[in-house]
């Protein structure tokens, strides 16, 4: 039950360069300073806690892993940690602590504090400041705490000193920022990306050889073996709870892994990545569980895997956001009419089936998400400064939108498209209980975009050939 050791100094890491980055956007935005604490420890039952995971805004600008932590930024750029000081007692029990006498030195922090000495630094810190910057609705109880030391400020206002005249959401700065990753982000994405194709391969050749061999096959055991590359080659942590999910269970999109068979004529989904070093990967892969499609499931996975083409190809320096969606769309409504899923004399043309919405029927989230220090990261999806406009959405709703975002190199981004068939009248028999996914993580690029998860295979054929390896 030890906490996370600190890692050693960072001269060459990215850190110091995005402080003061945020400080240059500190004193653009009218100056102020910037208060940030770290994720609390969280207690799993009675006498231990989950495995400790960092905030990822505070870890985006420290690179510092303990708990009870905070950061402060004025819009000059010198930073002040507060961390837990060094206790020999609790170091026996629950690792070794960084202290705040090695932090400077460590972290290239301006100045370091103990953490107990929290409420007595931070007034002092906020006074004369013409504002104050942290993350809105991201900590339980921060405004109210911001708001005591803030009351001792406006206890001395008398005496001459200054309190913030205004408070500023932090994450609309930071959140720009992380958008576009850096060379030292898209590394360790990379990595990220090759370690979780491995595992996903892994996955695959074990499902097959169980089957071969007769032996009773689960979604459980297919989970260990993600679990057990990802840590085998040095991730952290899984990025989020994987799918596992045999035959039907691939139609429900959040399934968790379980206890069902894998059967040979069914599919299995998995959809899982790891977090390395803070910074997630996404992969999701549809194979039968046997080795070999029969010809319904190739058929549907044939269309899937264009439509999943045809958003790579959107993806690209100056296309926006959802133009990848709206390239796998139109790919899955054309083939969902030629395979029957939709019937044309009710539907119409692929036009008339994106317009109605009736597509929805067996695809209904988005094509991507953005992809970064958390699986589904933060950035607007939508472009700043920009006006909305009035729309009407597939149920016939006139919402207003702003345009969608443009993808500039750096940005990272899934693209996921799917179909999940359930039994419904109309619909092919052989399709029923059918569901088919296919995600990579594409890194945009000035020429276009670079998928960091190829590592596994995608084409039918050379997933068949694969397992039959």
């Amino acid at each position: 039950m030890s906490a996370p050791g600190h890692r050693p100094a960072k001269a060459a890491a990215p850190y110091p360069r995005r402080r003061a980055a945020l400080a240059r956007a500190l004193r653009a935005a009218g100056g102020g300073i910037a208060l940030l604490p770290t994720a609390p420890e969280v207690a799993r039952n009675r006498d231990s806690h989950y495995p400790y995971r960092h905030d990822s805004y505070f870890h985006y600008l420290s690179g510092f892993d303990e708990p009870e932590a905070w950061l402060a930024i004025d819009a000059s750029g010198h930073t002040t940690l507060l961390c837990r000081p060094r206790n020999l007692e609790r170091e026996i029990w629950d690792g070794i602590r960084l202290g705040p006498k090695a932090a400077p030195m460590a972290l290239g922090v301006d100045a370091a504090h103990s953490i107990e000495e929290l409420d007595e630094v931070m007034p002092k810190l906020l006074a004369n400041q013409p504002a104050v910057w942290f993350p809105f609705a991201t900590h339980a109880a921060l405004e109210s705490q911001i708001d005591g030391w803030l009351g001792k400020l406006r206890a001395r206002v008398r005496l001459g000193v200054e309190c913030p005249g205004s408070q500023h959401d932090l994450c609309k700065l930071l959140d720009e920022m992380r958008l576009i990753k850096d060379r030292h982000e898209i590394g360790i994405m990379r990595r990220a990306g090759r370690i979780a194709a491995q595992a996903h391969v892994r996955a695959m050749q074990t499902s097959a050889a169980m089957l071969r061999a007769g032996l009773d096959a689960r979604e459980y055991h297919l989970d260990a073996e993600l679990l057990h590359e990802f840590r085998r080659q040095g991730s952290q942590f899984p990025a989020y709870t994987s799918i596992v999910a045999a035959g039907a269970n691939a139609c429900v999109l959040h399934y968790r892994a379980g206890a069902a068979r894998l059967k040979a004529g069914e599919l299995c989904l998995i959809d899982a990545g790891c977090e390395l070093d803070g910074y997630a990967s996404d992969i999701t892969r549809t194979f039968p569980a046997d080795g070999r499609f029969t010809p319904a499931q190739r058929q549907l996975y044939d269309l899937v895997l264009a439509a999943q083409e045809a958003a790579i190809a959107a993806t690209r320096p100056g296309r926006r956001f959802l133009d990848p969606h709206q390239a796998a769309v139109r790919v899955l409504a054309e083939g969902m009419l030629e395979v029957g899923l939709l019937n044309k004399k009710q539907h119409g043309r692929p036009d008339d089936v994106i317009a109605s919405g009736a597509y929805r029927q067996f695809y209904m989230h988005r094509t991507g998400h953005w992809l970064g220090m958390d699986v589904h990261d933060c950035g607007d999806y939508t472009e700043p400064r920009t006006r909305a406009r009035e729309e009407v959405d597939a149920t016939g709703e006139r919402v207003m939108r702003r345009p969608s975002r443009v993808l500039r190199p750096g940005m990272v981004l899934t693209l996921e498209p799917g179909l999940y068939v359930r039994p419904a009248k109309g619909v092919p028999r052989e399709f029923w209980n059918t569901g088919i996914r296919i995600e990579d993580d594409a890194l945009v690029t000035p020429g276009g975009c670079e998928l960091l998860t190829r590592g596994v295979p995608v084409q039918a054929d050379d997933i068949e050939a694969l397992m039959r390896g």
